[in-house]
Parts: structure tokens; C-alpha cells; sequence
């Protein structure tokens, strides 16, 4: 049987017979696959994407401009002078140069009067001082200034007019010791107590020549000041009667060499004599009588 199955086979598969399977067999053949759309060339899609955001749709509450810069900027209000009109962007400009030219000024005045002698303040001394003077003065000077070695006091006298008409000539008044008394143990002393005084004669002084003759213009306001500063510390002292003529004189004494120096020091008191100055009402500050009555005044 097997030999005639064996011819069986071989005969059909020379007629081309094939004898269905018992079970149907699946085929492991792949499929074809549907063809897949090609890319997009790159080029043309970021073409694309320019063209979309170049032209965004009109209304569009999120499309910006952006060299506009951040929402709300041109509605937000300018500080300073550029947030001026026109016209006083000028005038506030024209200000700030007036006060800028001024400041500089001044500087350069108060440097000229506290700076050494030298070429400017030779050529232009007066208008220097002229702008100083006196409502800027400087008590100091550039570069290592020398220190005050001498103590200078201001001594006063008047001649009295008593009641019974008799005259007589008061001693000499100590007015810097008045000051130092007031300012000795006072933790908060006044600057009148300080400096009027002290001031004023340095104001004399340098405006007056060694004969006591004004230089200047400045040299008869000084004799005025130091006329009323003497009849207002007067007032402060009982000298029996009217004060009709005063006058004033400094002490100058240098200080003494420190024990552990071996320099010498001169410490005499050497003293300036101003000429005797008769009262009038001009030399009278407020709050000094001088022994006149109501009418007088």
C-alpha cells in the first residue's frame, strides 16, 4: 500500500494535482502597506510658519508690534523735566543752568579767598572780597594755616555823665572776660557769647591800618559794629550815670612755650589804644537806654 501510495504522489504532482489540506493554513506573506504621504520639505514648512506669524489675523487683541515695546508704554507718564510742556522744559532748564553757573561761582570765590596769595587774588583781590564779605567770610585758610598763638582780649572804657552833671572816666572793662565767664562750665554757650565779640574786633582790625585809619569802605562799618557791640556789653554794667563818649583798646600776649620746651616766649601784653568815640544814637542797639528817657528815644 505504501508503494502504491508512493506512485500516487508522484503521479499527482506530475498532473499538477494538490490535495487540499486538512486545515485551512494561514499565509505568512506580509501585506503590502498603503503608501504613507511624503514629508514636508522644510524649507516650505518654515516658509509656512513666517507667513502665519508675519500676518496675524486682524483684531487679533494678542498680535503686538514688537519694537512697541511692553504694553502700556506709551501711556505711562514721563518723570522729570521731560514730562514738561515745551515751554517749561525751557524755563526749568534755563533755572537749573542759572543755578549751576552760580554754585561754580561761588566756589571759586570762596576758593580764591581762602587759597594762598597768589596771581589771581593779586589781579582781583577786591572783587574777591567784595563777594565774600560779609555774609561769607571764611575763618580758615588752605594748606596747613598757622595756628592762633596769641590771646587777644577787648578791653572798654566810657566817660560818665552823673546826675548832678559831674563827669567822670570809668577803669578799664574786661569785655572778653564777660564772654569767657558766660562760656566757662556752660555745656551749650551762645555764639554771641563766642564769636561777636571775638568777630567784631578782627572785622576792626583788619580793616583799619596800624594808626587806626580806615582802609576801605568796609573800614567805617567796622568802627560802627565794634561802637555797638561796646555799648550793648556796657549796658550789662552799673557805671552811675550816661555813657557819653566810650573807647576801646585790645591786649594782645602770646602764649607761653609748653615747661617740657626750651623756646622763649615774650608774654607781655602789648595793647592797641583806639581814639575816644562819642555816643550817639546810631551806636545805641535795641534794648540799650543809655540813662534816656522815654522822649529821648
Amino acid at each position: 500500500m505504501d508503494a502504491d501510495r508512493g506512485g500516487m504522489d508522484s503521479y499527482d504532482k506530475e498532473r499538477g494535482h494538490v490535495e487540499p489540506a486538512a486545515h485551512p493554513v494561514t499565509s505568512t506573506a506580509a501585506a503590502p502597506r498603503p503608501t504613507e504621504p511624503a514629508p514636508a520639505e522644510p524649507a516650505t514648512a518654515a516658509a509656512g510658519a513666517t507667513t502665519a506669524d508675519a500676518a496675524p489675523a486682524a483684531g487679533d487683541p494678542d498680535a503686538t508690534d514688537p519694537d512697541a515695546g511692553a504694553p502700556g508704554d506709551a501711556n505711562r507718564p514721563r518723570a522729570g523735566i521731560a514730562g514738561l510742556s515745551l515751554p517749561y522744559q525751557v524755563v526749568a532748564s534755563v533755572a537749573v543752568a542759572v543755578v549751576a553757573v552760580f554754585a561754580c561761582y561761588h566756589v571759586a570765590m570762596v576758593f580764591l579767598h581762602v587759597a594762598p596769595s597768589n596771581t589771581l587774588t593779586k589781579q582781583h583781590g577786591e572783587a574777591v572780597d567784595e563777594w565774600v564779605f560779609p555774609e561769607f567770610e571764611q575763618n580758615w585758610k588752605l594748606f596747613a594755616p598757622n595756628p592762633l598763638q596769641q590771646n587777644i582780649a577787648v578791653h572798654a572804657r566810657a566817660e560818665v555823665i552823673r546826675a548832678d552833671g559831674s563827669r567822670r572816666t570809668t577803669d578799664w572793662i574786661d569785655l572778653s572776660a564777660d564772654d569767657g565767664e558766660a562760656i566757662r562750665g556752660n555745656l551749650a554757650p551762645s555764639h554771641v557769647d563766642q564769636n561777636q565779640l571775638r568777630r567784631g574786633w578782627d572785622f576792626y582790625a583788619n580793616s583799619h591800618t596800624a594808626d587806626n585809619r580806615a582802609n576801605g569802605m568796609r573800614g567805617r562799618l567796622s568802627e560802627r559794629y565794634i561802637r555797638r557791640i561796646t555799648m550793648l556789653r556796657l549796658e550789662a554794667h552799673d557805671l552811675g550815670g550816661r555813657v557819653d563818649r566810650i573807647q576801646v583798646r585790645s591786649s594782645t600776649r602770646a602764649v607761653g612755650a609748653p615747661p617740657w620746651s626750651e623756646e622763649k616766649t615774650d608774654t607781655r601784653a602789648y595793647y592797641r589804644t583806639l581814639p575816644w568815640w562819642t555816643v550817639t544814637a546810631a551806636d545805641l542797639p535795641a534794648g540799650v537806654d543809655n540813662g534816656r528817657t522815654e522822649a529821648q528815644r
